[in-house]
């Protein structure tokens, strides 16, 4: 009986020693995504509600305050207008938001529905989609957007479409894929069996069970969306509003490295915190949908 009871009490010193190291991890991945969560919601709040973060109005110059460094008063400084770089950098979220939100929405129903389509049809309709797809692979995807936002002119809709395109075969190949593994299991045989049209079993079965995998990637591809947008207005092919994005703060900036370093700066820090957030959720929701990485 004593000897029992020494054995529980070993089994609940090995419990009291080992469970805090794994609490300590868990909190550590999840203090991780709290701040991911913090800063994204930081910056949509940005996106959504700008007159109510920035302390200025973007177009707001002080002609007597050019270039003046970060301090008391401008905490990111002034730009060569003298417009407050802080007010800048949160009006011009919502159009480097927008672009990388809304071309994965874009690419990704328009490459989930040809490749869920493919995989789901077979015969020769999978293979011209698939074929056509191969075409678009061939050309790199930063390259493709280039020449249709060039093609079709500098606007905010034409860039969430130039970026959208040159990402659906990205998502057509992960759709075909899942849905060519879905079709072949034993769930949907019965489901044959019993009557269920094709119509409804692609529906109700094959669907549902298909689309982990493209959220996932698609909350990933709003990081790579983003800084394409930022990449083209850099170059000029992006919005033309009268308050700039990110990637036109950047190439505004860019002639005053050496007497305004702030100008580009904060817009670069702001990409990269956007980005990284939305990578760090990507991740985990790749952690939590993925059976391999749970067992």
């Amino acid at each position: 009986m004593r000897n029992a009871k020494a054995a529980s009490g070993a089994m609940t010193l090995k419990r009291e020693w080992r469970v805090p190291k794994m609490l300590r991890t868990v909190n550590s991945a999840n203090a991780m995504v709290y701040a991911a969560l913090t800063i994204l919601t930081l910056l949509v709040a940005c996106a959504i509600v700008p007159q109510w973060m920035a302390p200025y109005s973007p177009t707001e110059m002080f002609t007597d305050r050019i270039l003046q460094k970060p301090g008391a008063g401008h905490l990111l400084g002034t730009d060569y207008f003298g417009r407050d770089v802080l007010s800048l950098v949160i009006y011009g979220s919502r159009d480097s938001l927008l672009v990388g939100t809304m071309s994965v929405v874009v690419g990704g129903l328009a490459g989930g529905l040809i490749g869920s389509l493919s995989g789901y049809a077979g015969g020769f309709a999978d293979k011209l989609l698939m074929r056509i797809i191969d075409v678009l692979m061939t050309i790199p995807g930063i390259l493709l957007a280039l020449a249709i936002a060039a093609a079709m002119g500098p606007s905010l809709t034409n860039i969430v479409l130039a970026i959208a395109i040159s990402s659906i075969p990205g998502y057509a190949r992960v759709m075909r894929g899942q849905v060519m593994s879905i079709k072949g299991r034993p769930f949907i045989a019965a489901a044959r069996s019993i009557g269920v049209s094709p119509l409804g079993i692609f529906i109700r079965h094959v669907l549902p069970n298909s689309l982990s995998p493209l959220l996932v990637m698609a909350t990933l591809g709003i990081g790579g969306s983003i800084l394409a947008g930022a990449g083209l207005s850099f170059l000029g092919l992006g919005t033309v509003n009268e308050v700039p994005d990110w990637g036109a703060l950047l190439s505004q900036g860019r002639g005053y490295l050496t007497s305004g370093w702030w100008i580009c700066v904060f817009p670069g820090l702001a990409i990269t915190l956007l980005v990284l957030s939305v990578n760090l959720l990507g991740d985990r929701l790749r952690d939590y949908w993925d059976p391999k990485r749970n067992g």
